[in-house]
């Protein structure tokens, strides 16, 4: 499976956790999770969304090895981040306790997203021009 269709995939896998969540903040008219909510649909599905239009209409794999550390970078970090909201937000862990894995998590998050920055300075910019000459988004960038 290409970047692409992995990285939609987690989106979509996103999408529905945190579509999910703010169901069952409504249901329950507790929103003490909205926070945690926000985040995953955030920097799960919508971050993971635009990686992988990124990677299908921009990147070519000629760095298969950073394009895979990228994917595992990115998602590690989210992943921590989101569990790290639910145990904060639900009061499950303190948050003297939490926010440093928080922090950490952070920091693995936008280590991902420079990451991404280098695949994309890294790789032709003749791809670009390639796909609108396709045709399939128009005209790009």
């Amino acid at each position: 499976m290409n970047y692409d269709r992995k990285y939609l995939v987690w989106a979509l896998s996103y999408a529905v956790a945190g579509m999910s969540l703010g169901i069952y903040m409504a249901a329950s008219n507790d929103h003490g999770q909205h926070v945690t909510h926000a985040h995953i649909l955030l920097v799960g599905f919508v971050v993971s969304l635009i990686y992988g239009v990124i990677h299908k209409l921009w990147l070519d794999e000629r760095l298969p090895a950073f394009a895979r550390i990228q994917f595992i970078v990115h998602h590690v970090g989210a992943v921590t981040m989101f569990v790290g909201l639910l145990l904060l937000y639900g009061g499950i862990v303190p948050a003297e306790q939490i926010e440093p894995v928080l922090a950490v998590a952070s920091i693995t998050v936008l280590v991902g997203v420079m990451l991404m920055l280098f695949l994309v300075l890294k790789t032709s910019p003749a791809r670009a021009p390639q796909a609108a000459r396709q045709g399939r988004w128009g005209r790009v960038l």
